[in-house]
């Protein structure tokens, strides 16, 4: 049985985390840095107001393991996009 890992990161995401319903995959990279400059365009582009309500926290998740074969590991929580992080400081 040959077994095949992988020494490097197969790809970065964000994912949305709703209070309400499941998670919602954001934005898939290369690199953190990537993933980092470009979540918030896609966070509002395609997820409606209503949707975006519902958001308590982005996570910064990186693959670990073979390709076939491996998880995603949360690495940190990205901050939320403009008027999303206002509403919700508010209603806390």
């Amino acid at each position: 049985m040959l077994i095949q890992t992988e020494s490097k990161a197969q790809g970065w995401r964000a994912v949305a985390v709703f209070d309400d319903r499941g998670d919602a995959l954001i934005f898939v990279g290369r690199s953190s840095t990537q993933v980092r400059q470009e979540y918030a365009e896609s966070f509002l582009e395609y997820l409606d107001d209503e949707e975006r309500e519902h958001v308590t926290t982005i996570q910064l998740q990186q693959w670990s393991g073979a390709p076939d074969a491996g998880r995603w590991i949360q690495k940190a929580n990205l901050k939320l996009p403009g008027a999303v992080k206002a509403r919700v400081a508010a209603a806390a």
